[in-house]
């Protein structure tokens, strides 16, 4: 027996965090305002630095949907969003329903959203392994994954527990694809302006 090998199994746990959690550490200066994080399944994920076109293409998604919207929606950027209790991501942009409050009560939840959209210049694989997934089983009608590396974007739609259903890449000089958003009628090219 001096050569038997011992091998022992160690139940590991992991602590996942409540929005509720996640808000507390903030309050008591754990987590500070100006750190880039969110909670995605109970996890507290940092999120990647904002790169200049990243932050031009969100500029201009946010001025070109505030001029089609006007007071129809409300144009929330890098704002979160309470998916459930274990879930508060901060997408790029989210389309809201309009309120008179402005969501001043609480952050908005699934039902306030008309749709979520995520621009991806270096967090492409985990916006769409991770984000997408997480959007689709929270039941958002409709996601813009915007690829800036290969200049398109993939509309998400037809959510389920498992994933989006239906997704369609549209390039440069293609209408964009909308369903939740069809009252808006933007090219690829819209989005990512002029090369």
């Amino acid at each position: 027996m001096a050569n038997a090998r011992i091998t022992t199994r160690m139940d590991v746990r992991e602590r996942l965090f409540t929005a509720d959690e996640y808000h507390r550490l903030a309050e008591v200066g754990i987590l500070h305002e100006d750190d880039r994080v969110e909670l995605l399944d109970g996890v507290i994920v940092e999120m990647s630095p904002i790169g200049v076109s990243h932050a031009s293409c969100v500029d201009r998604l946010m001025a070109l949907l505030q001029r089609r919207y006007g007071d129809r929606a409300i144009i929330r950027v890098q704002g979160p969003i309470r998916l459930n209790m274990y879930s508060e991501p901060q997408p790029d942009l989210s389309i809201l329903k309009p309120r008179a409050d402005f969501y001043g009560g609480a952050h908005p939840g699934p039902s306030d959203v008309l749709a979520v959209i995520e621009v991806a210049d270096t967090s492409l694989r985990f916006d769409r392994d991770v984000k997408m997934p997480l959007y689709a089983r929270a039941g958002i009608a409709e996601c813009w994954l915007i690829d800036l590396g290969t200049d398109t974007v993939e509309v998400f739609t037809q959510p389920s527990s498992t994933g989006y259903l239906a997704s369609h890449v549209a390039s440069r000089g293609d209408r964009l694809p909308t369903h939740a958003l069809a009252s808006i009628d933007l090219t690829v090219t819209d989005v990512l302006g002029d090369r």
